[in-house]
């Protein structure tokens, strides 16, 4: 790792890390956010020197954090379409005092995905198809936006320059362009690395 943090307490543990959240945010952390561990090997993968990483569906900001404070090299930028949680991770992110992670509160349909390199996904629309899985009713949730978010990501992927990398988490392999050759894999296949050719 490249980090020249010298306190990674936070990054020991899930339960060292979700510490920084309020109690109902905490609670959703084995369900919703992503664990330290495959944080740290995602951004392993994806951290390139000067390159930004975009987290599409950042919730409250675990993985950009944990990435951006063992990668200062690498830009980590997370969009999240609930106000409130942008606020919990810009919060966690100055506790942390990371300065190359950022949170931007919006829809991913509105982003120039040509400002960013590479690409992590944590199924972020899956609340919209399993009742179960949802969040809050923060947000509206449908099969429909399950389906007209995935074809858009799948899209803007497939427009990406060769080379580009992404790593996907609990994700769904129709919904990656064939044009990505997955190149590594691991906790149970759940956690993907995929390069454009």
């Amino acid at each position: 790792m490249e980090t020249d943090i010298l306190n990674l307490y936070p990054f020991r543990k899930d339960a060292s890390f979700d510490y920084l959240y309020p109690n109902h945010i905490k609670e959703l952390s084995q369900m919703h956010w992503t664990p330290i561990d495959i944080a740290k090997k995602a951004a392993f993968f994806l951290a390139i020197p000067n390159a930004r990483v975009l987290d599409i569906g950042s919730g409250v900001g675990k993985f950009c954090i944990t990435a951006g404070a063992h990668f200062p090299q690498t830009q980590f930028i997370g969009i999240e379409q609930r106000e409130a949680f942008c606020s919990y991770a810009n919060v966690a992110k100055d506790e942390i005092n990371v300065d190359n992670v950022s949170f931007i509160h919006g829809n991913l349909t509105d982003l120039d995905y040509d400002d960013y390199d590479h690409f992590y996904f944590y199924n972020s629309f899956y609340e919209n198809i399993e009742p179960g899985s949802r969040i809050d009713y923060a947000v509206t949730t449908s099969v429909e936006l399950y389906e007209r978010y995935s074809r858009f990501v799948y899209a803007m992927l497939d427009a990406k320059k060769s080379g580009t990398r992404l790593v996907t988490y609990y994700g769904r392999e129709t919904q990656i362009p064939p044009s990505y050759n997955l190149v590594d894999q691991a906790y149970n296949k759940m956690l993907k690395m995929w390069i454009k050719r």
